[in-house]
């Protein structure tokens, strides 16, 4: 079981290290395609990546907080975003089958 932690941000590096994640593979970028059944992917997805993910067998945890309107778009600090409490949150996302309406 590997668990790859996405994040092209130095504060959710930063974050991720000081809260004691284990993490095996630290990526900017993520290509599905390395998921194995059982496998836990960290971070920040895309909703089809991280549908993939789930397909795939692998487990999802969503980094989720709640970012104030005056600090979206910039570089958060891990302090910022313990502040904004930062949490890696499980997600099973799965496609509905139908395309667009």
């Amino acid at each position: 079981m590997t668990t790859y932690f996405i994040a092209r941000h130095p504060g959710a590096k930063v974050w991720a290290e000081q809260e004691g994640f284990h993490i095996d593979v630290l990526a900017e970028h993520f290509d599905t395609a390395v998921v194995r059944p059982g496998d836990r992917v960290l971070g920040i997805l895309p909703v089809n990546l991280a549908a993939e993910v789930c397909a795939r067998g692998g487990r999802y945890f969503h980094l989720s907080m709640e970012v104030p309107q005056e600090s979206r778009g910039r570089d958060l600090s891990a302090e910022d975003m313990r502040r904004f409490g930062a949490a890696l949150k499980e997600f099973h996302i799965e496609a509905a089958g139908r395309k667009a309406i």
